[in-house]
């Protein structure tokens, strides 16, 4: 079903493979009648192409890239165009779409969320952007009908900003990312390697496009096959895939880790484009003739079967079938995961949900930038004909992830068809995936057709004794089990005549209600102030010589950016700097808030120009510690601002899997972190933003640590470290009156992300 070729492979005509053993030239050669260098062969990818034409650097191993567009929903518009705003911005120079899918929830912990809105639509007319109102597309779909062209490339501020089956190169970034773009700066990155993914044959009858991503994802998540890499999907077996097929394929690559995807694109694409009244976006892209690969999946569609992804994340997937038959086994597995993913705060069963032998689930939804679309709510509708859901626990929703798809499937009767059977319609909103909408009951089992399923991520809070756990599926799947009253079934086990009805886009609906400024700036507008939007807080340049203080120590294989700063209940507050930093590692260490901002008094005190020891009377022992091993600083003497440092840092393993929302990192800036120390980081995207927010990525091999949580760690120099561009820094932790040295790792730093830890964060940066 999926094979991971071990080294590099060439595709040959778009249609043969040709690993890199050594007798590679003799069979290209044999083939093409021409000899061609590894070097032109990697130049030859789709992926080369479109990096080469956004590219402005003039050196393709050093990139320096501008985007056509951005994009940004209302968890991240706020603060990114606040920084924007505190670094100078003018006007949008590229068209910004503002989509509000995320903060759609009314009044929520004592906030109104429609004043995020209307900061959007004035700075929309100020500064010349697009400005979706709430409920009428999710950020990706409206991304989809009207944003995406071939051959270009998109930055957005979630992570999921994925267009590449539409042949648009897509990025999801954190907010500083698109702070630089908006103001005439570039992404900075070295050029990524490409993998391909090879796709042959045609997927079965009931097999959908999450069932084909949950294979991949748990093919190549726990190995780091496509880390920070760029996917390319090629292949006889593309053209055997609908448009929304490969949609859905492609907006799931998030989850492997990979830095963007791209398609070769057809008729089928092009059709699309037509259908969707933009005609003129289309471009046809394959790789050239002879295109080599840093690493080849290939997957045979034909032999994918229905999965699911079990609790709690994305790879940890079965296939249906594999599941049924080996039930308590595997269900006994993921209890036991489970009191490491949640750190045994809170009872966790599954067990209990087998009925007669059989696993029974409380919930299904279908929803959002995946399982929202045309295609899957049809398939659902055809699967669900006639059938009830019944008057049990078992409940259903449907999202379409546009106003022109309800709109659609209303006219088609696949709306009727569902609501018939008990299932609830609603409209476009990212809710059920990030934990603001559907949240089942205590120990309640819900399968999903959406993104994501980390611990809470569905709503449940350890902190009340209360969890519930997601499994993802294909909406085939989860329609099967609905028709089935909630006993876990795949698709293929269901005798269906699919439809499969033409989609007709309604263009009228964005015509009548989205604002567009066709790129003209109204500077006279004013833009409004709730009273929750607040202004990000000063913050310091880097110090010479540092303290930091370890405040929370993880040692989960991997820590996601929910856990670091939760999504869901939060959403009121993240246009409020220091509110929302109230909920930093909330779900994971509940003590980090109260810790980091213990140490942060230092720092304030010495800002005050007051006495920080007196402020932190637990400093007094570590700075006679320090000064006893380092006379020649002279911190009790040396008062010059900017001289000495305090603040606190977190140790995790793997850091910063999943959203792109800037808030895991700078919720820690403004409670005073100044590091994160890891073992590896999740995602260039988290230690992107890290950077951004002035903190210093550092790294620390594999195995005992040097420190524990709440010891402190003295770092002279830092400041001079960076500017000499050191990769190796070295620290000492302070045990008594002894300081132990040992080092930590920088790793590569452009220019930029120097100066920018150095100023502080971005907009220090920016203000120069």
């Amino acid at each position: 079903m999926i094979k991971l070729h071990d080294g590099g492979v060439y595709l040959v005509n778009q249609d043969t493979l040709i690993p890199e053993d050594g007798q590679e030239s003799a069979a290209i050669q044999a083939k093409t009648g021409a000899v061609v260098t590894k070097e032109e062969a990697a130049r030859n990818t789709i992926a080369y192409g479109i990096l080469s034409e956004h590219n402005t650097s003039g050196n393709m191993e050093k990139l320096k890239i501008k985007f056509d567009k951005l994009t940004s929903h209302d968890i991240t518009f706020v603060g990114i165009i606040q920084t924007a705003r505190a670094s100078g911005l003018e006007k949008f120079p590229v068209p910004y779409v503002l989509t509000n899918c995320h903060n759609s929830l009314c009044a929520v912990g004592g906030t109104i969320n429609e004043d995020d809105h209307m900061f959007g639509l004035t700075c929309a007319k100020k500064y010349g952007g697009v400005y979706v109102p709430p409920h009428q597309a999710v950020i990706h779909q409206y991304a989809r009908e009207m944003l995406a062209e071939g051959g270009k490339m998109i930055l957005g501020s979630d992570s999921h900003t994925r267009y590449g089956a539409l042949g648009t190169m897509a990025m999801g970034e954190g907010g500083p990312e698109l702070v630089k773009q908006l103001l005439n700066k570039t992404y900075d990155i070295n050029m990524p390697k490409v993998v391909g993914v090879y796709l042959t044959g045609k997927p079965q009858r009931g097999v959908g496009p999450q069932d084909v991503a949950l294979a991949i994802i748990g093919a190549v998540f726990a190995n780091g096959y496509v880390n920070n890499k760029v996917m390319e999907f090629v292949g006889p077996g593309v053209s055997n895939l609908s448009a929304d097929f490969r949609i859905g394929i492609d907006v799931m690559t998030t989850e492997t880790t990979c830095l963007s995807s791209i398609w070769s694109t057809d008729d089928t694409i092009r059709e699309f484009y037509e259908i969707h009244r933009r005609a003129n976006d289309y471009k046809e892209l394959n790789p050239g003739k002879v295109a080599y690969y840093d690493g080849m999946i290939e997957v045979e569609l034909d032999k994918v079967k229905p999965m699911i992804a079990m609790p709690f994340h994305p790879s940890n997937t079965y296939t249906i079938e594999e599941l049924n038959a080996n039930l308590l086994e595997i269900l006994d597995d993921c209890e036991k995961k489970a009191l490491v993913s949640l750190d045994g705060a809170v009872e966790f069963s599954l067990k209990d949900k087998v009925r007669n032998g059989k696993l029974y689930v409380d919930q299904g939804i279908i929803a959002g930038c995946a399982g929202g679309g045309f295609e899957n709510i049809c398939a659902a509708a055809d699967i669900m004909e006639g059938a009830s859901i019944g008057s049990d626990e078992f409940t259903l929703s449907v999202y379409p992830a546009s106003m022109p798809i309800y709109m659609e499937l209303m006219k088609t009767g696949a709306a009727e068809t569902l609501m018939e059977t008990g299932a609830i319609l609603k409209t476009a909103f990212c809710g059920p995936c990030f934990g603001a909408g559907d949240t089942p009951s205590h120990n309640g089992f819900s399968i999903r057709h959406s993104t994501r399923n980390f611990p809470n991520r569905e709503g449940s809070k350890l902190q009340s004794g209360q969890i519930a756990s997601v499994a993802l599926m294909d909406a085939r799947s989860i329609a099967a089990t609905a028709a089935n009253k909630g006993y876990l079934t795949p698709a293929t086990d269901m005798d269906v005549y699919y439809t499969n009805p033409k989609y007709h886009f309604d263009s009228r609906i964005y015509a009548n209600r989205v604002f567009d400024s066709k790129g003209a700036a109204d500077s006279n507008q004013e833009i409004k102030f709730g009273p929750n939007i607040k202004d990000w807080p000063k913050m310091s340049e880097l110090p010479e010589n540092m303290v930091l203080k370890v405040v929370s120590e993880i040692h989960d294989p991997v820590t996601t950016t929910d856990e670091l700063i939760p999504s869901g209940e939060t959403s009121s507050y993240r246009s409020n700097p220091l509110g929302l930093a109230e909920f930093t590692l909330s779900r994971k260490d509940p003590a980090y808030v109260g810790r980091a901002k213990e140490i942060q008094k230092a720092q304030q005190a010495l800002e005050a120009q007051s006495c920080p020891v007196d402020a932190v009377e637990e400093l007094k022992p570590v700075m006679e510690a320090i000064n006893k091993a380092f006379p020649e600083k002279d911190f009790a003497k040396n008062k010059e601002a900017g001289y000495l440092g305090f603040g606190s840092t977190i140790f995790a393993v793997k850091p910063g899997d999943g959203s792109a929302r800037e808030q895991a990192a700078s919720c820690q800036k403004v409670l005073g972190g100044w590091a994160n120390i890891a073992n590896e980081y999740a995602t260039k995207r988290y230690r992107s933003n890290l950077i951004n927010w002035g903190m210093l990525p550092f790294l620390i091999p594999t195995g005992e640590l040097p420190f524990t949580n709440g010891d402190y760690i003295f770092i002279p120099d830092i400041r001079r470290a960076v500017e000499e561009c050191k990769t190796q820094i070295s620290a000492y932790v302070v045990k008594g009156q002894e300081l132990k040295a040992f080092t930590l790792e920088l790793g590569e730093l452009t220019e930029d992300e120097r100066t920018i830890i150095l100023k502080g964060c971005l907009i220090n940066y920016y203000k120069g």
